[in-house]
């Protein structure tokens, strides 16, 4: 596994990320030493808001657990506590009122040891109880009682927050998997190495065939590399146009390694459902 260096401080993935902050407290916090190989970090959402509020974000490729209270959220006294798997399209929020969101972000790869009866796949595009996705142990084995979400949620301490979804992983027990941590490696070169471009470089790369590969990502990341390679580059041009809103889009789009400008900006527009000229508008 890579080495672990604590909460990204990036912004990929939110749009028009001030906006967002200007609206929601949010933080990110790091899991206990025993999760960190499995775990991108603890991401936490408090909001009073006067006025309604839409956040939108592009997922990553990541699994998320998701501790929520608020107005038209399940049981909204005792909480809910949902999987949601790889978001393939934009995801929109709206947020009123008051709330609270506890989640943990898995690294793409590391959800699978949590939960493994059933490929990742399985949950791309889902949202589900939590509870449907993680079974107890079989018998004799005794389950391990899950921290309900209210002890996620009702703390005013953060720290105490953080201790309870450490106390909700921990029990589920997650045992460690070669193949999970090839995932992960194989994710983590493509987030930082600009010259993958294709899933047949990154099979060479690895000396395995394309289609071994896909099998690996279907049953540990939840989507296969193509989508992957493809959302990492759209999660850096979007960061490029929030920081410059008169980026050069073809010379972005020569950094990011595609072909031409047009490239680019078709695989933007049908990621986001907007081209970059509305993201740059507004």
């Amino acid at each position: 596994m890579s080495g672990h260096e604590g909460p990204r401080r990036d912004t990929r993935g939110i749009v028009d990320a001030p906006e967002l902050f200007a609206h929601v407290q949010f933080r990110r916090r790091e899991p206990a030493p025993e999760l960190r190989p499995y775990l991108e970090h603890y991401w936490l959402i408090d909001w009073d808001l006067s006025q309604p509020y839409a956040s939108h974000l592009v997922p990553h490729p990541s699994v998320n657990l998701v501790f929520e209270r608020y107005a038209g959220c399940g049981d909204e006294d005792a909480g809910y506590a949902e999987v949601a798997g790889i978001g393939l399209e934009l995801f929109t929020q709206k947020l009123e009122g008051r709330g609270r969101v506890c989640g943990v972000q898995f690294r793409p790869g590391g959800f699978r040891p949590f939960a493994p009866g059933a490929p990742v796949s399985r949950w791309t595009g889902r949202r589900l109880p939590a509870a449907d996705v993680f079974a107890p142990p079989a018998p004799p084995a005794p389950p391990a009682p899950l921290t309900p979400p209210a002890a996620v949620l009702d703390p005013a301490d953060e720290d105490e927050r953080v201790a309870a979804m450490d106390a909700y992983l921990l029990a589920l027990g997650p045992e460690p998997d070669p193949r999970a941590d090839l995932a992960m490696a194989l994710v983590d070169l493509v987030r930082t190495d600009r010259t993958i471009l294709r899933v047949d470089g990154l099979a060479r790369a690895e000396g395995v065939s394309a289609r071994s590969l896909q099998r690996l990502f279907a049953a540990y990341v939840g989507v296969g590399p193509k989508w992957v390679i493809l959302r990492y580059r759209i999660h850096e041009a979007l960061e490029r146009a929030g920081a410059d809103p008169d980026v050069d889009w073809a010379g972005l789009a020569a950094d990011l390694g595609y072909s031409d400008q047009a490239h680019l900006v078709r695989d933007f527009t049908a990621t986001l459902g907007v081209p970059p000229t509305a993201l740059g508008a507004r």
